[in-house]
């Protein structure tokens, strides 16, 4: 059986959501934007694309991020909360210390808005604002029988889907239709606004499922079971929430939409989530591989920090300064625009990697 490290982490975790954080950076860096207009129309779209969320109805490996980003933040929260509670602090301090992250996330989110504006608005659209929501009723849960954290996941998926289905609002009466749904509504109402992208803010609710899930998926790693049990059970939860997310799009019960957070995208995403957790943990803790994992463990140490760095500094400033010393050699050398484009992004995004190994080995840590 696979024991927590001494500091009580599991490496295939800090993995994963190191991965989520060097794809998440590599998006802002705009490495996947400059690739695809340099092979726009090649064969290579068929891969880059999947680099970018679908346009409304399926699936794209993009969409994979941010369910896996806040499935982490729940078992993380698990495992940390365990741990807490071993050294003996108190449910009133944990929960004080949850209060305050998720205040703190909230208020990062809905300023990241400012930011991208460039002045103050009221928007409720980014996934630490959404974190903020799912952290909070996952701890609520944080104690729960596996069956109860499960039971409730699963309900506040159907609960969304049921509101899009039965609140019909006229020019809202579409469950499924991108600006015409019961999502888009709740925006007018708490913002005044719809997002030009299909975006809604009532998202919070069936994500809630990744964050809950999570801890699931926390409270069973951390469990007296034997490897193969808990492998097993990954794999086993992953098939059946594929089988169902993909079937409800199938049969037209939910078509699976990321944008407003269908039932089908929820289950089905959960479905690859869970089954990449397993793979990881199957070959980085129990088959004992850890050669290379540094590269993603130090940009998951400080996964807000950099989160926060490549959405303000980096896409405002670093992204546009390092174009100009890489796009001005490259110029000189008589290299084509669209692959100065490629040289600058991922030079940032290897500055934006460097950053986070230079505070991983000063043991600088930046947590909410």
């Amino acid at each position: 059986m696979v024991e927590l490290k001494a500091n009580g982490r599991l490496l295939s975790l800090d993995v994963m959501r190191g991965i989520i954080m060097l794809l998440l950076a590599g998006e802002s860096c705009r490495v996947y934007e400059s690739l695809h207009a340099l092979h726009a129309g090649s064969w290579l779209d068929a891969i880059i694309t999947q680099f970018f969320h679908h346009p409304w109805h399926g699936l794209h490996f993009w969409d994979l991020v941010q369910p896996a980003f806040m499935f982490m933040a729940g078992t993380a929260m698990y495992i940390s909360v365990t741990r807490k509670r071993s050294r003996g602090v108190s449910e009133r301090d944990n929960f004080r210390h949850i209060a305050i992250r998720s205040l703190k996330l909230f208020l990062f989110g809905t300023g990241l808005h400012c930011v991208y504006a460039g002045h103050l608005v009221w928007e409720l659209w980014n996934v630490l604002t959404q974190l903020s929501f799912t952290t909070l009723v996952a701890y609520a849960l944080i104690r729960s029988p596996f069956k109860v954290q499960i039971a409730v996941a699963l309900g506040m998926v159907i609960l969304n889907d049921v509101l899009y289905r039965s609140i019909l609002v006229p020019g809202f009466d579409q469950p499924f239709t991108e600006g015409h749904n019961f999502g888009s509504f709740m925006d007018t109402v708490l913002m005044g606004k719809i997002n030009r992208d299909g975006w809604v803010a009532i998202n919070c609710i069936p994500t809630a499922a990744h964050t809950i899930l999570g801890v699931t998926a926390g409270k069973l790693l951390m469990a007296p079971y034997s490897n193969a049990v808990k492998i097993k059970a990954l794999v086993v939860a992953g098939v059946i929430a594929l089988f169902l997310g993909f079937g409800a799009d199938i049969t037209g019960i939910s078509p699976i939409i990321k944008r407003i957070a269908t039932g089908g995208f929820v289950l089905a995403s959960l479905g690859w989530v869970t089954l990449i957790l397993a793979a990881l943990y199957w070959w980085i803790d129990v088959k004992d591989h850890p050669r290379y994992t540094w590269i993603a463990v130090v940009i998951g140490m400080n996964s807000i920090f950099i989160y926060l760095f490549f959405e303000t500094v980096g896409g405002q400033w670093l992204n546009g300064a390092v174009a100009i010393f890489v796009g001005g050699f490259a110029g000189l050398l008589y290299v084509p625009a669209g692959i100065q484009a490629v040289l600058s992004a991922l030079a940032v995004w290897a500055l934006e990697w460097y950053i986070c190994y230079w505070l991983y080995e000063k043991k600088i840590f930046f947590k909410l």
